[in-house]
């Protein structure tokens, strides 16, 4: 049996003090965003669904703790999941701790249509300084550009940049990675220097603007597949052209 493909998501944000309503807005927002789709379920520790009583109690409780448990569609056959985890400050940016949220979702056509709605709504649900969905086979190469190897640095694939580790990244303001999907809070795209008219033609041909000031930025037309030679030579544009992400602007 094939296994389906997966969209991944991953945001990044101020940390959780209390429940400040940011857990809910990101799940309801999915939610919008995919008409008909429900979170309501929870994983036992069988791997079984099981259905969340009293919700927004439930996620409330769980925000003053710093978390969103995982939650789920409570469908084996057309998975969807979302949970969120606080990042300790000593593996976060400029050492302020983060919240990330994760979410996957089936790579089907009714998500690639959603698909910037769903990083919009998870980000401005969230307040991110900064995120991205990416198909989760091409994440697997882009994990290759942080991961250290035993002998020390990265060892990136397909000619790609090697990226700093997160916490040695001087600013949370600074995006970590690129994607297919890139979301920039407006003080992410000011760090990065983004947009720029005269450079950013290509970007901004596929960039709209969030509610909040943000960017969300699609490298390529179809979901990012690193073994197409254009889709490759997008992504190390996009690099090229910011330097800054991953931290490897040379001060």
């Amino acid at each position: 049996m094939t296994l389906r493909k997966r969209l991944e998501l991953n945001v990044y944000a101020p940390a959780l003090v209390r429940d400040d309503g940011r857990t809910l807005a990101v799940v309801r927002g999915v939610e919008l965003a995919l008409p008909g789709l429900r979170l309501e379920w929870e994983i036992d520790n069988e791997g079984r669904p099981v259905e969340v009583p009293q919700r927004e109690a439930w996620l409330a409780e769980a925000a003053t703790r710093g978390k969103l448990p995982l939650l789920c569609n409570g469908d084996e056959r057309y998975p969807v999941t979302i949970s969120g985890l606080r990042r300790f400050a000593s593996a976060s940016a400029g050492g302020q701790p983060q919240f990330q949220v994760h979410a996957k979702l089936p790579l089907d056509a009714p998500v690639i249509t959603a698909a910037t709605t769903v990083l919009e709504a998870v980000t401005e649900g969230v307040r991110a300084y900064s995120g991205q969905a990416t198909p989760d086979d091409a994440a697997v190469d882009i994990a290759y550009q942080i991961a250290p190897t035993l002998e020390g640095p990265p060892a990136p694939r397909r000619g790609l940049p090697a990226l700093k580790l997160f916490q040695h990244i001087r600013s949370p303001e600074i995006p970590y990675y690129l994607g297919w999907l890139n979301y920039w809070s407006a003080a992410a795209a000011r760090a990065i220097g983004f947009p720029d008219p005269a450079r950013d033609t290509e970007w901004l041909s596929r960039a709209r603007r969030t509610a909040s000031g943000g960017w969300i930025v699609q490298l390529t037309e179809a979901p990012l597949d690193l073994d197409d030679p254009a889709h490759l030579d997008a992504l190390k544009r996009a690099y090229e052209r910011f330097p800054e992400i991953g931290g490897r602007r040379v001060p």
